[in-house]
């Protein structure tokens, strides 16, 4: 008896014509195409994020190992064997120890100098750049994505049009279907766009961060190949200040 109770309540509950993917079906090719652009957009991003993060992540760890155990080196040959193979910090080091090897072919002291800065900014110019790609896919996804789902929007109100003109009059079953279809594809856009542009920012502001730690390493390495190594950042060159020395007890008075 129970059975058949609920069996008659399935038969008789509506069915919903109206969701996501009946809104898909209607829409057609171009519906699908969109959803599909959408969904390479916002894989492409979320990909390019995490990514890029681990990338910036790594770096700036790096970081903090050149800035406590590079400078203790004697020299930069040194220095350079403590750093990571492949680390954008090797790459400026090795960059700047090969200027300093051809340096002596330059006849006059400013162009050796001239020559050493211009081999750190193109090895410099070259780290930002690779920390800068993917952004510009980012930066399209957030200025295109919401253009693509009005397009679905517009075709999806032009289906809604063409039903109202066929039925006569604007009844809400003739219409539900292509308007909902038009809002969802706005959401969509929306949906892909706002996370494109939000880390965009974000690892735009942590590669201006980066390139500034770069470039005042990059000065200080070429202080330290000018100096023959006798330049080094303050914070690693100062000496260590000693404890002041105890007061020596006054001497008693003699006695009479």
């Amino acid at each position: 008896m129970l059975i058949d109770i609920l069996a008659a309540a399935g038969e008789a509950a509506p069915q919903n014509k109206f969701g996501f993917m009946e809104a898909l079906e209607a829409g057609g090719f171009i519906s699908y195409a969109t959803v599909i652009i959408m969904g390479i957009m916002s894989f492409g991003s979320f990909y390019i994020l995490f990514t890029k993060w681990f990338e910036q992540s790594k770096i700036m760890r790096q970081y903090n190992v050149v800035r406590t155990t590079f400078w203790k080196a004697p020299t930069l040959r040194e220095g350079a064997a403590k750093l990571e193979k492949n680390s954008a910090w090797r790459q400026l080091v090795d960059d700047g120890i090969a200027a300093e090897d051809q340096h002596a072919k330059m006849t006059d002291s400013l162009e050796a100098h001239d020559w050493m800065h211009a081999s750190l900014a193109r090895s410099e110019a070259s780290i930002n750049a690779r920390l800068a790609q993917g952004l510009p896919f980012l930066a399209t996804v957030g200025a295109t994505a919401p253009f693509i789902g009005l397009f679905g929007t517009v075709v999806g109100i032009y289906r809604a049009l063409i039903a109202i003109g066929i039925a006569g009059s604007a009844s809400i079953d003739k219409v539900a279907g292509p308007v909902g279809e038009s809002l969802i594809m706005t959401a969509l856009g929306l949906i892909v766009a706002v996370p494109a542009v939000l880390a965009y920012n974000y690892l735009q502001s942590r590669n201006k961060r980066i390139a500034e730690n770069l470039t005042g390493f990059s000065s200080d390495v070429l202080a330290n190949i000018n100096s023959k190594g006798a330049v080094k950042p303050i914070v690693v060159a100062a000496p260590a200040k000693t404890a002041a020395a105890p007061a020596k007890p006054a001497a008693a008075p003699a006695k009479p």
